[in-house]
């Protein structure tokens, strides 16, 4: 039997390991991002440098250069086409000469792990006030499973591509009551997502760790619900997948038979 193991930080942060290769996805390290801070779960502690970090997208909750700068080491950084030059501008020459620049259906190679972007349907900008520009993705790392890490999307119809899986890493809600749905899955729409891309076992992120500042009594079933309900949803939408709702800081391990 082979093992996957994966570690929820909370948001979208993801420590998989996977045929003695550790990748992180979209680092949150710091208790607060803009106006947004952590409410649940201890502060992120890595167990060491990973051999890469995978960027969805250029989103500051996502792609947040303070906790960039706390990872460790020099991993690679696997980011969206066009992604590099906001690292250059942002982050400077040493972090821009690591980054490795993906498209939907583009793959690099991570040690004994391949790295496969595929496609996000979601806003690929830093945001409004910015220029800055790339593409929205999310990644199927290959080893001995098979993790789709899904970054921000919605629903689109090539999604029933990327599957098989053995595990599904699936954006469930979102980090504040004004945060709707367009290019966002909520429960409902993970559970669908879970049942096209037909994945073995499947953990919920993004919810239930950012929340404004001002508002931690306000509307909390928005922060706190997300992932049980993907979880309840998902035994009728895709009851083949087995769920695991994680605490952040709890790990999950996947067995694959050869």
């Amino acid at each position: 039997m082979s093992a996957t193991s994966v570690t929820w930080w909370g948001h979208s942060t993801v420590w998989l390991a996977d045929s003695d290769v550790t990748l992180l996805t979209d680092p949150v390290l710091t208790d607060r991002v803009a106006h947004l801070r952590r409410m649940t779960g201890p502060t992120p502690a890595l167990p060491g440098p990973p051999d890469a970090v995978l960027l969805s997208h250029l989103h500051a909750d996502h792609f947040h250069l303070a906790s960039l700068r706390l990872v460790p080491g020099s991993p690679v950084l696997v980011v969206p086409r066009g992604a590099a030059a906001f690292v250059a501008k942002t982050m400077g020459p040493s972090y821009a000469s690591r980054c490795v620049e993906l498209a939907p259906g583009e793959e690099t190679t991570i040690g004994a792990v391949r790295v496969r972007a595929v496609p996000a349907a979601h806003d690929g900008g830093r945001g409004p006030w910015s220029r800055s520009q790339a593409l929205a993705i999310g990644f199927v790392v290959e080893g001995a499973a098979r993790t789709w890490y899904a970054g921000d999307t919605g629903l689109f119809d090539e999604m029933s591509q990327i599957g098989p899986l053995d595990l599904a890493l699936v954006p469930v809600g979102g980090w504040g009551p004004t945060l709707g749905p367009h290019h966002h899955l909520d429960a409902a729409d993970a559970a669908e997502a879970l049942r096209r891309v037909k994945a073995a076992w499947a953990v919920p992120v993004h919810y239930g760790t950012l929340w404004p500042i001002g508002m931690a009594r306000l509307r909390l079933h928005m922060f706190r619900e997300p992932g049980p309900r993907f979880a309840e949803l998902a035994s009728r939408a895709a009851p083949d997948t087995r769920v695991r709702v994680l605490a952040q800081g709890e790990s999950l391990t996947v067995e694959r038979a050869p």
